[in-house]
């Protein structure tokens, strides 16, 4: 899946425009990557188009930060400048699309990163 699909599929799945879903999809991959060790975040580059790896680099620290799906969703609002309810749908349409554009094995390292809140977030999400 190359990124112009992912977008087209995010704004689809959260009734947002392109512009508004290419920067959700950035926000969302930016903000994830916060709560990636570095290994794991290279190891999603790989399996991403440049331009959402990009995010992925741009958003990866030396310091693993913690925080829920809820703080994530509050983070990708202010980046977007997103009603909360319009960044949490977002937040969940970019991790179910995760989920079918990279490797099942992957996604369930990302998940294990990211932890119960997400997973639950992502579930409820369909």
């Amino acid at each position: 899946m190359n990124e112009q699909e992912f977008v087209r599929t995010v704004a689809e799945r959260t009734g947002l425009s392109r512009q508004e879903a290419a920067d959700l999809t950035r926000a969302t991959l930016e903000t994830l990557a916060h709560r990636l060790s570095a290994g794991e975040a290279r190891d999603l580059i790989t399996e991403l188009p440049e331009g959402l790896a990009e995010a992925v680099r741009r958003g990866t620290t030396d310091r693993i930060e913690r925080f829920g799906h809820l703080d994530s969703v509050r983070r990708v609002a202010q980046r977007t400048m997103l009603k909360e309810e319009e960044a949490d749908r977002g937040v969940r349409a970019v991790l179910a699309l995760l989920r079918e554009a990279i490797s099942e094995k992957e996604f369930n390292d990302l998940m294990s990163q990211l932890g119960t809140d997400f997973s639950q977030a992502l579930e409820s999400a369909g």
